[in-house]
């Protein structure tokens, strides 16, 4: 129990992170690019590297927006790789820009005489240092981003779901896919420095593939991401407690448990169901064809 104060700030955090991440991930399985978190926290770690080399202090204002200025650029490629065609997948883009951020990190880091630790801490991440005032601004900014998206969620939502209508319609679906991944950049530069990579990922995809098992509509989607993100978090800081194991790891097996479950409840209670209700639709034919199957 004494310990519970200190888990207040990051189980905030967590929420805050699954507040916005659950959203985007609607967006982000939607368009098919499930690795853009990835690439574009890699294209951050690559600013910072760079910051390090020309002597900017890893810690301050201007690495920050060195690296946010990377992702602006990973967001202007993200938007114009976006094939009309679909003959070239945007996710091979993807890919290989993280391929190739990596690469260039490791080359500048090869060059950086110290502060590695810092790029280290960037990747990993650790929830457990978050404090009440990077929570208060981590909250502001994510408020911002969440009002950005609300304001033009139809604009939004119908690119990530039915670009060919969008243009129709006269919508830049160009220039709306740089403001998604800017606005995207936002997120993922300020999430990763708190709880890394891999929390990140799990916090934007995960809870928005649980909600798709059962649910097809985007409002019946959050609800349930933004539920499973919740309870998930509290789990995981619990687990975590209770079995002296690093918070943000925990919190990823925990997700990964959950999902399992979800996974098992679809397949005993809603599978099964969706197959029989198919089954039922195809054996109530039309009454002319039920006749000259009878004919035959």
């Amino acid at each position: 129990m004494e310990i519970l104060p200190f888990l207040i700030w990051p189980f905030v955090a967590s929420l805050i992170l699954t507040g916005i991440h659950a959203y985007l991930g609607v967006h982000v399985v939607e368009r098919g690019v499930i690795f853009v978190d990835l690439a574009l926290a890699q294209i951050a770690a690559l600013g910072a590297t760079i910051a390090i080399l020309v002597g900017v202090d890893p810690h301050g204002r201007g690495a920050y927006f060195l690296s946010l200025g990377f992702t602006f650029l990973g967001a202007a490629i993200f938007a114009l790789a976006r094939s009309r065609r679909g003959h070239i997948p945007q996710e091979a883009f993807i890919g290989i820009a993280y391929a190739v951020a990596s690469a260039a990190a490791i080359l500048a880091m090869s060059k950086a005489t110290g502060e590695t630790e810092h790029l280290k801490d960037m990747l990993v991440g650790n929830i457990l240092a978050v404090s009440r005032a990077e929570v208060g601004k981590t909250a502001l900014l994510y408020g911002a981003v969440g009002l950005f998206h609300y304001i033009f969620r139809h604009k939004f939502l119908l690119i990530s779901t039915n670009a060919t209508e969008a243009e129709r319609q006269g919508i830049n679906v160009r220039l709306w896919d740089f403001l998604f991944y800017a606005s995207f950049g936002f997120v993922v530069t300020s999430s990763v420095a708190i709880a890394g990579v891999l929390l990140v990922f799990c916090y934007l995809i995960v809870p928005s593939v649980g909600a798709m098992l059962f649910a097809d509509r985007v409002g019946p989607r959050l609800a349930i991401g933004w539920t499973m993100g919740t309870l998930v978090s509290a789990l995981g800081v619990y687990f975590s407690v209770s079995l002296d194991t690093p918070t943000g790891a925990t919190i990823v097996c925990t997700f990964g448990g959950v999902l399992i479950l979800m996974f098992l409840v679809h397949l005993l209670f809603f599978h099964g169901n969706k197959a029989h209700s198919l089954e039922g639709a195809a054996s109530v034919e039309n009454p002319r064809e039920q006749v000259l199957h009878g004919r035959r």
